[in-house]
């Protein structure tokens, strides 16, 4: 029986709502629904994340990071990178979704990489893998081409924003920071920052930063 197949009336519909919105092919439908198995069971014997429902794991954590394709355009061979990935948001959904592009997912805590490496293979995704380092680190050694750099509530802007500092090889490169509507742009960000988009999942409404330069 498939996981879906376990779920109550109205979280199988939220689900087939999920899939139809996002136009899911079979096997990326496929996919998600075992990313959202593991995800719950992992998260019964570690905190991988305090959003634990059916329907919040959808809207709040897949659609919350695929949202961002309504304002990049992903071509094949681009390099994403995802900032303190924890439970693989955005960068496991958007490889699902976009499989055409090669995907970094940077996260230091042990757990949270078994977790990760564990979903690369389940899901028999390629072109991605799990980077070990933390964000100081990363910028110093440098050890992959990026053209976007996102981070979903990992690190403050004005830490992430050190990429583009003189001497970084990531200064071409285009940072996007998760934000709520609360989030005020700090004066030493605000020499990067370029633009902001807005957008809504369920019932909350963020923004899209954008960071970068000229």
């Amino acid at each position: 029986m498939n996981f879906v197949d376990t779920l109550d009336k109205k979280d199988a519909q939220v689900w087939q709502s999920f899939v139809k919105k996002e136009a899911l092919t079979p096997e990326q439908a496929e996919k998600f629904e075992q990313y959202l198995s593991h995800l719950i069971e992992w998260n019964k014997k570690s905190n991988l994340t305090s959003i634990t429902t059916v329907s919040d794991i959808l809207a709040y954590h897949f659609q919350d990071s695929l949202r961002i394709a309504d304002f990049i355009d992903f071509k094949p061979g681009q390099t994403l990178c995802d900032v303190g990935s924890g439970g693989g948001f955005p960068g496991i959904p958007l490889k699902i979704r976009y499989p055409e592009v090669r995907v970094i997912l940077i996260e230091v805590n042990n757990k949270k990489i078994n977790f990760l490496e564990t979903m690369i293979s389940t899901l028999g995704l390629e072109n991605i893998e799990v980077c070990p380092l933390d964000w100081r680190a990363f910028l110093r050694d440098a050890p992959y081409p990026v053209d976007y750099f996102f981070a979903r509530a990992s690190l403050r802007p004005d830490e992430l924003t050190r990429m583009f500092k003189p001497g970084c090889a990531y200064k071409g490169a285009t940072l996007v920071y998760w934000a709520s509507q609360q989030w005020v742009l700090d004066d030493k960000e605000a020499v990067y920052y370029r633009k902001q988009e807005e957008y809504q999942v369920g019932n909350k409404k963020r923004r899209y930063i954008f960071f970068g330069l000229q």
